[in-house]
């Protein structure tokens, strides 16, 4: 008898925890990017079991970005400002676009139940932990002060994934470098073997080729730096010998994904830029 007594209050605190959980995770919210306005699919409020995180990062050249940014919250309002926390920033290139095209993809080809839309995620509003997968683009032009360093790496090592993408040449290389050491000033970057379970999740990628940017349309080439060539596939392993950071270097899969629908843009740059980023995403959920 009082154990049936209990079992109300028991449930009561259930749903309190499980709304308290629900209150502090961030509704979804959108800023400005390479494309302002960008139709939100229909289903975007639909809930789903994995979210596609884009990370917001400082730029290496101070405080701001490169124009007036524009937010628009789950439950409404606009914002104005010129801070990268406001978007107009490196961290928004290609967005959103991009990120929609490769999540309709990876509805598409996997058994992933996917949101339709992205999630900005900021390290300074202790955000990261919500979203167990971040991409960054552009990461040649951040610059990580001490506290998103460590809050990413504390991110990295309960178990997040972080892939990074978009640079090029060595003087870029060497900007991601130094941030990324105050992340892990202990662990180096080295080379992702092709017997590496990243690149078998589900497609077999031995095979892999330099992935350019829309700028191939107009320049033929593969590569943005005299210096960008060939592709590197890096990355950061745990001391499990998980990977928690994927390094795409000289390659541009964000581009990939923006223009799959692109018929300027070749086609098999798209097909194996979507199949790595999903092997990637699968792997980050079964490691």
């Amino acid at each position: 008898m009082r154990a049936r007594k209990l079992w109300p209050w028991i449930f009561g605190l259930f749903l309190l925890c499980a709304g308290a959980v629900y209150a502090f995770q961030r509704p979804f919210r959108e800023f400005s990017g390479t494309y302002d306005n960008f139709p939100l699919p229909p289903d975007w409020r639909t809930p789903s079991e994995f979210v596609f995180g884009r990370l917001m990062y400082p730029p290496a050249t101070g405080g701001f970005g490169r124009g007036g940014g524009r937010t628009r919250g789950g439950f409404g309002g606009f914002s104005r400002g010129r801070d990268w926390r406001l978007g107009g920033s490196s961290w928004t290139t290609d967005y959103p676009r991009s990120d929609r095209h490769f999540l309709e993809a990876l509805r598409r080809l996997s058994r992933v139940n996917t949101r339709s839309v992205e999630q900005p995620v900021n390290i300074e509003e202790a955000d990261q932990y919500d979203w167990p997968w971040l991409y960054g683009v552009e990461v040649g032009h951040w610059e990580l002060d001490d506290k998103i360093a460590t809050g990413l790496r504390e991110y990295l090592l309960r178990g997040g994934f972080l892939m990074v993408d978009d640079f090029h040449g060595g003087a870029e290389w060497a900007i991601f470098e130094q941030s990324m050491k105050r992340v892990f000033p202990d662990r180096p970057i080295v080379g992702i073997p092709n017997t590496d379970p990243i690149f078998h999740s589900i497609y077999d990628l031995d095979d892999r080729y330099q992935v350019p940017g829309v700028q191939y349309v107009r320049s033929g080439l593969t590569y943005e730096r005299v210096d960008g060539r060939p592709a590197y596939w890096r990355g950061i392993y745990d001391d499990k010998r998980r990977l928690m950071v994927a390094i795409c270097f000289n390659s541009d899969l964000g581009d990939s994904w923006e223009h799959a629908d692109n018929p300027e843009y070749p086609e098999k740059f798209s097909a194996l830029g979507l199949r790595i980023g999903i092997d990637y995403v699968v792997y980050s959920l079964t490691h």
